[in-house]
């Protein structure tokens, strides 16, 4: 498989995702795109490997998710997963149990940002099974 870093969208793709390395299986990539503290709308393009997906985590204040290149994968705990394709855009509601990455053979690139930007907390927890991950692929491609 290709490992250069694919170019999947118009975005800067920024630097590998060291600082949250911990929170992902896979590797990804983070480009902060806004700067202005005051407006408090913190906006970053997420992108992942094949195969790179986050924990499953929630936010005190929610998330938004806007699809704009390749293939993912969402699912909400207890929920059917859901394909991702450039264009969709997924509201997530505050303390909602996800997670969200690549499929297991796409690139895949989101923009993301939280609501109530100065109060909410990311709350990190277990990494998604290879189980319930390969699972996950296989509802999508039905």
């Amino acid at each position: 498989m290709n490992t250069s870093i694919q170019k999947i969208s118009d975005f800067a793709t920024g630097e590998e995702n060291t600082g949250y390395a911990q929170y992902f299986s896979g590797k990804s990539w983070l480009a902060p795109l806004t700067s202005n503290k005051d407006l408090n709308v913190p906006v970053a393009n997420v992108t992942f490997e094949p195969g790179c997906r986050n924990n499953w985590h929630s936010h005190t204040g929610g998330q938004l998710l806007i699809i704009i290149g390749g293939e993912g994968i969402y699912q909400e705990r207890g929920k059917p997963a859901q394909l991702l394709k450039s264009g969709d855009i997924i509201e997530i509601g505050p303390n909602v149990e996800h997670w969200h990455g690549a499929t297991s053979d796409s690139w895949f690139s989101h923009l993301a940002t939280n609501g109530n930007p100065s109060t909410n907390e990311n709350n990190w927890l277990e990494p998604v099974s290879d189980e319930d991950y390969n699972e996950a692929n296989n509802q999508i491609k039905k």
